[in-house]
């Protein structure tokens, strides 16, 4: 099964709420991210996102947090999509005083959101798989 990584730090920007808190709606633009790069490989097209069939929001994300999202197949119809998409803390600032630019890497990774998605490319723009659909399962 091929998976589709993306990982980034999450910025003052992103945040949105008291104390660094980033709003869990960042996680979903990653997880689209993930889901444009799995349809590239799989049809050469962005396809569109239908809906998720489920969102978990499993652990806070804060500012200067490192997130890798990753998203996989687990059905491929003939337009359809199905794909699972996991966001992990993988790195996170030292808050304990010790130096304001102090980070840690994880010794154990945090699974911060969990999704089941579907998106759809339509056949009249499927260009062939830029990997061959059982490789992507």
């Amino acid at each position: 099964m091929k998976k589709a990584m993306i990982r980034l730090r999450m910025s003052e920007h992103d945040a949105h709420y008291g104390g660094g808190l980033v709003n869990g709606a960042r996680m979903l633009d990653l997880f689209g991210d993930v889901a444009t790069e799995l349809l590239i490989w799989s049809d050469g097209d962005e396809g569109l996102f239908r809906t998720y069939e489920h969102v978990d929001f499993l652990a806070p994300v804060y500012a200067g947090d490192y997130i890798e999202a990753v998203g996989w197949f687990t059905k491929i119809g003939n337009s359809s999509r199905v794909m699972e998409l996991e966001a992990w803390k993988v790195v996170q600032p030292i808050k304990n005083g010790e130096s304001p630019s102090a980070c840690e890497l994880l010794a154990e990774p945090i699974l911060v959101a969990k999704a089941t998605g579907i998106c759809v490319v339509p056949k009249e723009v499927q260009r062939g798989a830029q990997i061959p659909h059982d490789e992507l399962l």
